[in-house]
């Protein structure tokens, strides 16, 4: 029997890395520039942080999570989505005393048991962007535009970002009892999923995917005419900024988010081209009340997460895995204990460089280094190496000892070795041992 993943994970395999990378390397630069120190959280945390944050009535909390028992009989989770454990590092590590907001960024990989499907998985990993400790509209309006961004950067078109205000407790729970009044009216019309959100958190019914029951919500009262004077003032000032920095929005009264913790502004950006389960690349909002919640002082945040898997199938053109500096083709004869000692060298010196494992002939091993796209070919005949570079060879004949200082030497691609490369090689042989490992 054949021994497989988990449903719903993913392995990322080598050919796919260039574009994970590209992704995760240009969120990492983007968030340095806009401020936003990387974070690491643990894999699981106290189940309580997500029951108490997320809401009773979430799908995350009653159908999502993976919650187990250690040997101590400490209810444990997975995380399933990155915010709260963020909000409670800031709390117990005293992060609230320093000067606000407290700006941090994490890649990490999240679990939600279900339904698994192209571009939804039960392992998946997130970029996340949150800001804790102030109320700034701005900030809203920042956090956007890094995304957009970000798409643009990726050379991702195609998406449109959908934005609301769902209020703060002063003025919602009145809309939420106007809610309640419509959904008991139109009870008989809604599925059995709809009821029970509609008992528990009414604002999530908006959420449904039944298009009979989005018929019926048509017809819902919306939050917006609900909003108090500070509410609609921030909500105004977050549209204001993203109007001044050419930002463009459509405006969703129905748009809510599935978790307790959020307040005023909520968004997502939207690509229907990946379908409408896995359709919101990213998506965020403000959470004024959370670290209140999990023991804190009132504290405004705001914060988003994006998928990289559903980035990744946006992305028009992936990138290819960069082209192999040199790869060394050794026949028979070859002494491969000084074939291998000159690769080290190249090594060293920061280009990328290989060599045949696979015991294939010297033509499999010259068709293998078209597969990498090798810049330089270095062919072994025992003792002594030619170089083909640019589709041209050299008649030149020099011993396997040299190989790496002709390559380094050579005028043509890869650069020709000069005091930024001796200084590459040398700073590599003079770092401590456990920098190099």
């Amino acid at each position: 029997m054949t021994i497989e993943a988990p449903r719903g994970t993913l392995d990322v395999l080598p050919a796919e890395q260039p574009l994970r990378d590209l992704i995760v390397g240009t969120a990492e630069s983007l968030a340095a520039l806009y401020g936003y120190g990387r974070i690491v959280t643990p894999v699981f945390e106290d189940t309580e942080l997500f029951a108490r944050t997320s809401g009773a009535g979430s799908d995350v909390v009653q159908k999502e999570m993976y919650t187990f028992e250690d040997r101590a009989g400490r209810s444990l989770t997975l995380r399933p989505e990155g915010t709260a454990p963020v909000a409670r590092a800031y709390l117990e590590h005293g992060l609230h005393r320093e000067p606000q907001p407290v700006k941090t960024f994490y890649i990490a990989p999240m679990y939600r048991y279900a339904a698994p499907q192209k571009g939804r998985y039960r392992e998946f990993w997130q970029i996340g962007v949150e800001a804790m400790g102030s109320d700034d509209p701005a900030l809203d309006a920042e956090q956007i535009q890094l995304f957009a961004e970000l798409e643009r950067r990726l050379g991702i078109d195609g998406t449109r970002l959908e934005l609301n205000s769902i209020g703060d407790r002063a003025c919602r729970p009145a809309y939420v009892d106007a809610l309640r009044e419509f959904l008991a009216a139109h009870d008989a019309e809604l599925d059995d999923e709809a009821r029970a959100k509609a008992r528990t958190s009414p604002l999530r019914v908006f959420d449904s995917k039944n298009s009979g029951v989005q018929a019926v919500l048509a017809e819902a009262p919306t939050i917006g005419g609900s909003l108090c004077e500070p509410c609609r003032e921030h909500f105004a000032a977050v549209r204001a900024y993203l109007d001044a920095c050419g930002i463009d929005y459509e405006l969703r009264p129905t748009l809510v988010r599935g978790l307790d913790y959020y307040t005023r502004t909520v968004w997502e950006f939207v690509n229907d081209g990946l379908g409408a389960a896995q359709s919101t690349i990213c998506a965020g909002g403000r959470y004024d009340d959370l670290i209140e919640e999990i023991g804190g002082a009132p504290t405004p945040g705001v914060g988003w997460a994006a998928g990289i898997e559903r980035i990744g199938m946006s992305a028009a053109d992936p990138p290819e895995r960069p082209p192999l500096d040199v790869f060394v083709v050794c026949d028979a004869a070859a002494d491969r204990q000084r074939v291998f000692a000159e690769v080290t060298k190249l090594r060293r010196a920061g280009l990328s460089a290989d060599l045949d494992h696979a015991g294939r002939s010297a033509k499999g091993q010259m068709t293998q280094a078209g597969r990498l796209r090798a810049r330089i070919v270095v062919r072994v005949e025992g003792a002594e190496a030619t170089l083909r570079a640019g589709g041209k060879d050299s008649p030149e004949r020099f011993a396997v000892t040299d190989i790496a200082a002709r390559v380094l030497g050579h005028p043509g691609p890869p650069p020709a070795f000069d005091a930024t490369a001796e200084t590459r090689a040398g700073g590599a042989r003079n770092e401590p041992e456990e920098e190099r490992t």
